[in-house]
């Protein structure tokens, strides 16, 4: 039933049919284009190019929803291909970036309290 329901017509502008697959692609493209934005007002506060995990996360939730509208949607052979390896990246970076934040966490703990002085 879902699968029919994601196929219909949900709305029309101008000669655009938009179907509840159509939705979930379109989310996914602006979820995974606007994770430029967040990068570039990350890297424009601090003044240097980085990289936030929000990135990481857009990443994956873009590509996940653009992969699920290539898979069920369309069935597009190339646009799996084209989402599916930064789904894959994304995920690694998450990884990497949690167990960075694990060691840097780990060391603070053991790190000496400061000494006071009077």
């Amino acid at each position: 039933m879902l699968t029919r329901f994601m196929h219909e017509t949900l709305f029309s502008i101008y000669s655009l049919d938009v179907t509840g697959w159509k939705l979930v692609g379109y989310i996914g493209v602006l979820m995974f284009g606007g994770r430029w934005l967040v990068q570039a007002a990350f890297s424009h506060v601090a003044k240097r190019p980085i990289l936030p995990r929000m990135f990481w996360y857009m990443s994956l939730v873009g590509a996940m929803l653009t992969l699920m509208y290539f898979i069920y949607g369309k069935n597009d052979s190339v646009g799996i291909l084209g989402y599916l390896f930064p789904s894959v990246v994304a995920i690694y970076n998450l990884i990497l970036d949690s167990r960075h934040r694990r060691q840097l966490a780990a060391a603070e703990a053991q790190a000496p309290a400061p000494v006071a002085t009077v």
